[in-house]
């Protein structure tokens, strides 16, 4: 990876443009977070020249696209904040900003609410209304049952430290523990690129971060914050705890992992090279291949009951509160026999498997064969000689692959291999999603017009469908409420003329 044009979101990577069917490459600069044109529209061919106006545009961009306060002003303004009365505590929810007396009067007509507890300060992200874009800002938060889960673990583990990477809930939690009658020992750092947790966290509690790219915002200062973290006690006590949003390269995530491993190695000894930052890294289990070529060290946990919360932007906007939906009640994770699917959020570590004890009264057991806990209904094979399900359910072995496969997928003999049973025999692997054809890609391909103009129709169809389903529910309804009306008034005239 390397680093060059600097955006508001930090350096730019360096990618490469590669044309099906050609051998020549070429190279561009691209936003390191946003990998939607939409959210960042920055590209620069690696060999271009800019002119002196182009680049006093950008610089004036970046400029405007940078946070209202430094990090030393929003330290100032929440030590005034707590300082104030209960009463004099607001919270502007339109401008997502703590409001001091002297903002009051700028935020009259806004959304405000009063009466911000400390007990909501310490818990940010309640507060705060998630970043829209999926891709670069989860809006998936972890539950807290999810972080209840992961402090007892580390705590069991006998971690001190625990640098959190893009997991603001989880930071709230232990600091919690830390402060609550009884108190825990362990201590926290957040690196998140949600600049407004600025405005509620001492300059040792949290730096404005980007995991993409490595990027610390406040410069030197907040790098030496983190230095310090992780060489505290020379190294020892810590672990890395990151959730990256999904939609993320595995890639840039690795190497941005890769130099903290390395911050936290210059504080130790020549004769614990050897030793490794502890890691827990969650993501969905579909990466594993991924991860693992960066880091074959790690392996995949089998626990699959990992929550999130589902942050309703709109609702919350709506009513002026938060409305959190929990994770696996999502129609987007319902399916199976049940109706609900395990959540696809697993934990990859270099903590060695059979440390990590799983708890047995949520369906998991010790497999003494792969020396780790697996869930119920992963059984090992012994032709694999592995627990080798991946989701949740039993996996059957393909004597012809020779590997277990999912129970969904059956053996094709024209692809030599296991697929679901309506897959496409020898489609293209890469080239236009369209059309198929290897020169070009989606967003260039001639029919994409076409394309658009079906899948709009097919829209347009199923709304229509949805729609005469709703007015048949609501003329139900209505049909209903005056049958009970009529019997209401049928009822009363009786009595009346039972009464007279």
């Amino acid at each position: 990876m390397f680093f060059s044009p600097i955006l508001k979101l930090g350096p730019t990577l360096l990618f490469v443009k590669v044309n099906q069917g050609k051998e020549e490459t070429r190279r561009f600069y691209a936003c390191s977070a946003c990998r939607d044109r939409k959210d960042c529209n920055f590209f620069q061919w690696e060999d271009e020249k800019l002119s002196g106006a182009r680049l006093a545009a950008r610089e004036a961009h970046n400029q405007k696209c940078q946070p209202p306060l430094s990090r030393t002003q929003c330290v100032e303004r929440y030590v005034k904040f707590i300082e104030l009365p209960l009463s004099q505590r607001k919270f502007c929810q339109g401008c997502q900003q703590l409001l001091l007396p002297d903002d009051w009067e700028k935020h009259q007509e806004h959304q405000v609410v009063g009466d911000i507890s400390i007990t909501q300060l310490k818990r940010p992200s309640k507060l705060l209304y998630p970043l829209e874009n999926k891709k670069t800002n989860a809006q998936y938060l972890f539950a807290d049952r999810s972080c209840q889960f992961l402090v007892d673990l580390l705590s069991t583990l006998g971690f001190t430290r625990v640098l959190c990477v893009g997991t603001p809930r989880l930071h709230e939690l232990i600091r919690l523990k830390a402060s609550g009658e009884n108190k825990s020992n362990i201590k926290s750092l957040l690196l998140d690129i949600d600049f407004r947790y600025s405005q509620f966290y001492m300059e040792d509690s949290f730096c404005h971060y980007n995991m993409f790219n490595h990027h610390f915002f406040d410069g030197k200062a907040a790098l030496e914050v983190c230095r310090t973290f992780l060489q505290e006690d020379k190294g020892e006590g810590v672990i890395m705890v990151t959730d990256p949003p999904f939609g993320g390269l595995v890639e840039p995530l690795a190497v941005t992992f890769k130099k903290l491993i390395a911050m936290w190695k210059e504080g130790q000894s020549q004769d614990s090279s050897h030793k490794e930052l502890p890691i827990f890294w969650i993501f969905p289990y579909f990466f594993e291949f991924r991860i693992r070529q960066f880091f074959p060290t790690f392996c995949m946990l089998d626990y699959q009951r990992f929550h999130r919360t589902f942050i309703c932007v709109d609702e919350a906007m709506k009513y002026g509160c938060m409305l959190e939906v929990d994770y696996d009640n999502h129609a987007l994770y319902k399916h199976g026999k049940t109706g609900r699917k395990q959540s696809p959020v697993r934990i990859f570590t270099n903590i060695p498997p059979n440390k990590i004890i799983l708890p047995s009264e949520e369906g998991y057991r010790f497999c003494p064969l792969c020396q780790r806990y697996v869930s119920l209904e992963n059984q090992h094979c012994e032709h694999c000689n592995s627990c080798t399900s991946k989701d949740g359910r039993k996996w059957n072995h393909c004597f012809l692959c020779k590997k277990c496969v999912k129970p969904s997928w059956i053996h094709c003999s024209i692809c030599s291999h296991c697929a679901l049973p309506d897959h496409s025999c020898g489609g293209p692997k890469d080239g236009c999603f369209i059309c198929g054809e290897l020169d070009h890609k989606r967003s260039t391909c001639p029919k994409i017009a076409t394309s658009k103009k079906v899948n709009k129709a097919v829209r347009k169809q199923k709304q229509r469908k949805s729609n005469k389903m709703k007015m048949g529910t609501t003329k139900g309804q209505s049909m209903n409420h005056t049958s009970v009306t009529r019997k209401k008034s049928r009822r009363e005239r009786a009595h009346q003329y039972l009464c007279s």
